[in-house]
């Protein structure tokens, strides 16, 4: 199977502490990066954990908030600096290059050979918004105090894989394994009709992440992250300040397992904790209640699917 990890670059609430950035990640298909928000100092994370700015053409902003976009001026004007040409492609609120372009100008950036490509998103409805031959991405509505949107990156539907032995045993020609990849059936030069399923073994499951941001919990997200390899759930408070988690739009760990278990995801990771906290223990230990398989977004840490 392809590679396919997340990486956490920042795990902090809207104040970082020093010990956590503010929020961002990377999403890792056979070494094609995604960049997930961009919290301040976004950039010094990615080269502290080895990822090359010139591999990332594609950056997803959730919202509008600076600890999930102050980090992104920053990124940029490093990557022009560096010698980036061709195409960044940012799926971002529509007012992000209402900001991004006169700061770009004022800084001189934008003359560089980087061309800076905005899609807007849909706060709305669940939407496709980017597909090229291995992964989609979907981006869907949380409920935050601003427009807010999560992200869902699922494999394409794999090929079937071939049985060797199947294949030299009826000399099936190169030119025919593409079509049984496919599901194909093939046909023998006398006219004998061998079933695909005698040819092929199952393909490889499918894989998916979704990256749910700063949200209140939202049950409208459970038929999009049902039965997802890795669910990202902001957990900035313990469930004691459920009050305070409702009045600033957060979730508590408590009510992100209960997220995890009722769309029944396989493995949960919860992040953006308040600066409150010293350590994650305690929002892990009461997430963990609920729905055992919880991890902390720690710095560096690497989720393999």
């Amino acid at each position: 199977m392809l590679p396919f990890s997340v990486t956490i670059l920042g795990s902090s609430s809207a104040l970082p502490t020093l010990t956590r950035f503010p929020t961002s990640q990377v999403v890792n298909l056979n070494e094609k990066y995604y960049l997930v928000d961009c919290g301040e100092g976004a950039q010094i994370q990615l080269r502290k954990f080895g990822f090359k700015l010139s591999k990332i053409s594609h950056i997803f902003i959730s919202h509008l908030h600076g600890d999930h976009i102050f980090g992104l001026p920053g990124l940029i004007s490093s990557m022009t600096l560096a010698g980036k040409k061709g195409e960044l492609h940012i799926y971002a609120p529509s007012e992000l290059k209402m900001m991004m372009d006169p700061l770009l100008k004022f800084m001189n950036e934008s003359d560089a050979d980087l061309s800076i490509i905005y899609h807007p998103l849909n706060f709305r409805k669940r939407a496709l918004i980017y597909e090229d031959a291995r992964l989609t991405i979907d981006s869907f509505p949380l409920k935050h105090r601003i427009p807010c949107c999560g992200f869902l990156f699922k494999e394409k539907p794999h090929e079937l894989n071939l049985r060797v032995d199947q294949i030299k045993f009826y000399s099936v020609p190169v030119k025919d394994r593409v079509a049984i990849k496919g599901g194909a059936n093939f046909v023998l030069p006398d006219g004998r009709v061998i079933p695909n399923a005698d040819l092929t073994f199952p393909a490889e499951p499918v894989r998916a992440y979704a990256f749910c941001s700063d949200t209140l919990p939202r049950k409208q997200i459970l038929p999009i992250i049902e039965g997802v390899d890795l669910l990202y759930h902001e957990a900035t408070f313990c469930d004691d300040l459920k009050e305070l988690a409702l009045k600033t739009f957060h979730s508590t760990a408590k009510q992100a397992a209960e997220i995890a278990t009722q769309a029944r995801v396989k493995r949960l990771i919860i992040g953006h904790f308040s600066s409150r906290y010293k350590n994650e223990d305690p929002l892990v230990n009461e997430a963990s209640a609920l729905f055992s398989n919880t991890l902390a977004a720690n710095e560096g840490c690497r989720f393999d699917l």
